[in-house]
Formats: structure tokens, C-alpha cells, sequence
């Protein structure tokens, strides 16, 4: 090839089978249906971690599986993504190399839709992947960065669209046995690749939706955390020793909690207090969650003691001496809700070290990284 003439160089030409508008089409509903659900889940997810100010007092505490449901359904939805952007991408990567490159606006903005759209996807679904292992090898703060580029993926996503309109509906449904049709003879090929890319999304999620759906516990072979496996068969993302919690002194140890009446407690005094019992579910970001019993005093009763008005938001402050989530602010609906309550007790026994002892918060319909651990300090807003 070196010794043509510039001009007589050729191009790669796909001509073959299953590179066709067609298939392209019926993976990119597939896609497109994953890429909406996590799109979805995943701003949910935000502003139920980070509520502004005028929201705060007003994410409601109930159903108390709500988080846990959405959050697994974000996780599994961005698993069930990898491997249909993979075959979207094969069945259409050799568009790459159409000449002339750009031919006219309208070619123009589908490549750009193209490039940012593929960029993000990967970018996204690369970053949700490795948080949902806690291993963070990038310099930037995870939530706040993939939250900008979703909506960055989401405009991408529907300008190529857009642009793609007519295409797409041609080929949603091929009513013509000319130009939509494929050969009778690369049917067999495009039915096996749909049915290869379903198989694929159905191994990655039964292999990893365990870890959210406990009735398919037992097939969780690839996700990283496991429902039943750690201290007091739960699992922790944050340890004692991580925390430099673990010589906490139950003797030495007090409750503040402030407020117009303030005051302090000991954890007998604590433990005096009329007791309350809940069945509440732990729901991480990273998508893993598994339902417990715990027991400890109702925040209301510890907020109401410091004569707290009405409608008050509280304050926790935890005894790590640093972490982005040492401090957490709890709206009215959660601070006045039955079930949220500084735990004392989960399955019975009490707290062990990197369940947070000597007290942790837990509340329905919260994100783990807001059920606080090692609270020392409450404080009425």
C-alpha cells in the first residue's frame, strides 16, 4: 500500500453482515431503555445524597425500601450497560471511517453527538463501575464529577437522536421487504448476535443483583460486596480501623445533644430510655444492601428531650476525626419519623466497632453514607 499513489490508498469498506442500520437500532433500544433507568435512578440518587436547601425537609422518609430499590436498580441498569455499549459499538464502529469525514451540518452534528456520547458512556460506566469496587484511581471527587457528566451523556445522547430521528424510525419497525430487510441469509447472524448480547446482560446482572436482591444472594459471584458477609453478618464499607474509632471507651463515652435544652448522656443512661425496635435495610451507593434488626432510642424522643420545636432538622456529628461524611444533616421528615433511631443494637447484640459502637444512625429510605456511625454529638438546627 505504501507504493500507491495517495489517491489509490483504500479505505476500510464494511460491507458485511450485521454492521447494518437494522441491528444497530435493536441494541440501541436495549441500550437506550439501561441508559434511561440508571440516567434516572442516578439523579434521584444525587439530590436524595445532596438535597439542596429547599428540598431537605421535604424527601420523605417512607417507603423505607425506596433507596434501597432505586440505588439497586441504578447499579444493576449501568452493569446491564457495559456489554450493549460494546455491541452498539461494533455494530457500528465502521462508520468511523466514512469519506469524506463531514458532509454538511447535519453529518457534522451527528459525529459530534457520536463522540461526546461515546466518550460519556464510556467515562461513566468505567467511573460507576470502579466506585462501586471503593477503588478511586483519578484525582477528582467521584460524585460531584459523575453527576456533571450524566447530563452532559443525557444531552448527548438525545441530540444524536435527534439527528438520527429518521433513521431510527425507519428502522424501529421493517415493514418493507426492500432496503430494511435483511437477507434471508444474515438473519440466523443477527438473531445470534441479539440473542449473545442478551445472554451477556442477563450473566452480568444475575452474577452481580444479588448483592441488592438477597433472593439471588447465592449467584453473586462478580459484584464486590456480598448481603451476608462481614462483622455481624453485614457488610461495611468504612471500618473502626479505617475510622481510628476502635478504642472507643464505653465508660468514657457521651452523647451530647444540643439544643435549648441541652444535655448529655452516658451509654447506660442511653440504654435506660424507653427502646425501640426496627427493621430497616443498610443501602449503599455503591449498590449492595441487605435488611437488618436494630434497636436503640427514637431521634424524635432525643430531640424532643432538648426542646426541639416542631419541624426541626438535626445535626450529627460522628466521633471520626476526618471523612466527607464525618458530618450529616437529617431533614424534619427523617429527624421526625418513628424508625429513625440511634441504634445501640443490630440483629440483637451490640454494635460491634465497625457497626459503629457505642451508637450509629439509622433511618428508612436513607443512602448508607447518611446512616451515620459513631455519633457523638446531635444537634438540633
Amino acid at each position: 500500500m505504501s507504493r500507491l499513489p495517495r489517491a489509490a490508498v483504500p479505505w476500510p469498506r464494511f460491507t458485511g453482515r450485521l454492521h447494518d442500520p437494522r441491528t444497530a437500532t435493536a441494541i440501541g433500544r436495549w441500550l437506550g431503555l439501561a441508559v434511561l433507568v440508571c440516567f434516572l435512578t442516578g439523579v434521584l440518587s444525587h439530590y436524595v445524597q445532596r438535597p439542596p436547601d429547599w428540598l431537605a425537609d421535604r424527601l420523605p422518609s417512607r417507603p423505607v425500601w425506596g433507596y434501597r430499590v432505586t440505588q439497586g436498580l441504578h447499579v444493576a441498569s449501568g452493569i446491564a450497560a457495559v456489554p450493549l455499549l460494546f455491541a452498539k459499538l461494533w455494530t457500528v464502529y465502521p462508520r468511523l471511517f466514512v469519506r469524506p469525514a463531514l458532509r454538511g451540518v447535519r453529518h457534522a452534528l451527528e459525529r459530534l453527538s457520536v463522540a461526546v456520547l461515546v466518550a460519556a458512556s464510556l467515562f461513566q460506566l468505567f467511573t460507576g463501575l470502579l466506585n462501586t469496587a471503593q477503588w478511586y484511581p483519578w484525582p477528582f471527587s467521584f460524585v460531584p464529577v459523575h453527576f456533571a457528566v450524566a447530563w452532559l451523556l443525557a444531552g448527548a445522547l438525545l441530540l444524536h437522536v435527534a439527528v438520527k430521528w429518521p433513521e431510527i424510525r425507519g428502522h424501529w419497525r421493517a415493514r418493507s421487504p426492500g432496503t430494511l430487510a435483511l437477507p434471508p441469509e444474515e438473519g440466523p447472524d443477527r438473531r445470534s448476535l441479539l440473542t449473545g448480547a442478551a445472554v451477556a446482560v442477563g450473566a452480568v446482572t444475575v452474577t452481580t443483583i444479588g448483592q441488592s436482591f438477597t433472593p439471588l444472594k447465592d449467584l453473586n459471584l462478580l459484584a464486590p460486596r456480598h448481603p451476608d458477609h462481614g462483622p455481624q453478618g453485614l457488610p461495611v464499607n468504612r471500618t473502626a480501623a479505617a475510622a481510628r474509632t476502635e478504642s472507643v471507651s464505653a465508660s468514657a463515652w457521651r452523647l451530647t445533644v444540643s439544643g435549648p435544652r441541652p444535655y448529655a448522656l452516658t451509654l447506660a443512661e442511653l440504654r435506660a430510655l424507653p427502646q425501640a425496635e426496627a427493621e430497616l435495610p443498610i443501602a449503599c451507593v455503591e449498590g449492595w444492601s441487605v435488611s437488618a434488626h436494630w434497636g436503640g432510642v427514637r431521634i424524635r424522643d432525643l430531640l424532643e428531650r432538648a426542646g426541639a420545636p416542631p419541624a426541626s432538622r438535626v445535626r450529627v456529628v460522628s466521633l471520626e476525626r476526618s471523612g466527607a461524611y464525618r458530618v450529616m444533616e437529617m431533614g424534619a421528615e427523617y429527624a421526625e419519623d418513628p424508625l429513625t433511631l440511634l441504634a445501640l443494637r443490630l440483629n440483637g447484640q451490640v454494635l460491634s466497632p465497625d457497626h459503629g459502637f457505642p451508637a450509629r444512625i439509622i433511618a428508612p429510605n436513607r443512602p448508607g453514607v447518611w446512616q451515620t456511625k459513631w455519633v457523638g454529638r446531635l444537634e438540633v438546627l
